[in-house]
């Protein structure tokens, strides 16, 4: 099966160039749900690249028939933070020219409408009101639309010869290719050292199964400007509003982002873990056909360890200096437990100096800095 590939013209740079994004569409006989995947959003972040070209690769193989709906892949979606360098470090975090963290900058629908009417009403209660009687599918119909006009109104300023910073046309072209999406997956990796893990929303457990992971982390506290956040978020707000009006709903809908690793290296194990977590979740959410057989994947309910985003701890250097003897990533730890050392190299005219760090908690190491050179209160490790 060929994917239908776009280019799409993103910014033109002081030199004359063009940045664009290429997406490569993927589109089965049978109408179904549609899955976007996008890579690269944090600039050092490339192992994505590396699982969406397998993925490219695996849909090639495919006949019409053995896809049910549609799956559109963007590797390097965001190229400014890709060629974000510093010496020989890719950065990419942050539009270093607007001081923002590309993951941070995306379009909130819930918020949007609440900011535009001053908090004066409800708008989505008032929604969840008016489709209280209706099916579900023709609620999702109804709302997608309320969703969409509003999103329109982001484009009037565009074509104005007053301008706009790059962020907001960034994170327009985004979200225009994912709004309409069932399935969201947004690839990352930690900007340290990080296990492969994934985030999750409200209800979604067992659909986070289906990735193959050894944990999920439950996002509980969220402001929506993340990509994930913000595609689900008003979803997830009106699942709410129905159950405050007695009725259960719950959308088929899905947000994740995948930790796979660390930044500027492609590990072939977060790699391989990527790629089959996601076949697996495809062929579960039925949008690999029920004949399709995956090859070397266990197609089942994953045993997931979940944690809780609120629950995670992070610790920062009580003083500058190196760290040493530090707990390794991935390993348990109890409360009372040492987790690492910082030798501080005083300027008081006195010998140097070990600061024993201990766990305020049980829990295990997820993430932990990629340099053990810290100045004081900078990021060491994180435990939940």
């Amino acid at each position: 099966m060929l994917p239908i590939i776009s280019t799409i013209p993103l910014r033109q740079m002081a030199s004359g160039d063009i940045l664009s994004l290429q997406v490569y569409k993927f589109i089965g006989k049978s109408s179904g749900k549609k899955v976007y995947i996008q890579s690269n959003l944090h600039g050092a972040e490339i192992v994505g690249n590396a699982v969406i070209h397998q993925l490219i690769e695996f849909l090639w193989t495919l006949d019409n028939t053995d896809l049910i709906g549609e799956i559109w892949l963007l590797p390097v979606c965001n190229p400014m933070g890709t060629n974000q360098r510093s010496h020989h470090f890719s950065s990419g975090r942050h539009c270093a020219y607007e001081a923002k963290d590309w993951n941070r900058i995306f379009w909130d629908y819930e918020k949007d409408i609440y900011q535009s009417n001053q908090g004066e009403d409800n708008q989505l209660l008032a929604f969840a009101k008016s489709q209280i009687h209706l099916d579900i599918q023709e609620i999702k119909i109804n709302f997608l639309e309320a969703i969409k006009q509003q999103f329109s109104k982001l484009s009037d300023k565009f074509n104005s010869d007053i301008g706009i910073p790059y962020t907001e046309k960034f994170r327009y072209k985004l979200q225009s290719l994912s709004l309409d999406a069932d399935y969201l997956i947004d690839i990352h990796s930690s900007t340290n050292q990080g296990l492969n893990y994934l985030y999750y929303f409200n209800n979604r457990e067992e659909s986070a199964k289906y990735f193959l992971l050894d944990f999920g982390i439950l996002l509980d506290e969220y402001d929506g400007d993340a990509f994930d956040e913000a595609f689900i978020k008003p979803w997830l707000a009106l699942e709410k509003c129905f159950l405050e009006l007695g009725r259960t709903v719950k959308f088929d809908v899905e947000a994740w982002t995948l930790e796979l690793g660390r930044g500027m290296e492609m590990i072939p194990e977060s790699v391989n873990k990527g790629v089959e977590g996601i076949k697996n979740y495809l062929k579960q959410k039925g949008v690999l056909s029920e004949d399709f057989e995956l090859d070397n994947i266990a197609q089942q309910n994953n045993q997931m360890n979940f944690k809780t985003k609120s629950k995670a701890t992070k610790y920062y250097a009580t003083v500058g200096g190196m760290i040493q003897s530090r707990i390794a990533l991935g390993m348990e730890v109890r409360a009372g437990e040492q987790l690492y050392q910082i030798l501080s190299f005083n300027k008081q005219g006195k010998l140097p100096t070990t600061v024993d760090i201990f766990a305020h908690q049980d829990g295990f190491v997820y993430d932990v800095s990629a340099n053990q050179s810290v100045n004081e209160g900078e990021f060491v490790l994180g435990i939940i």
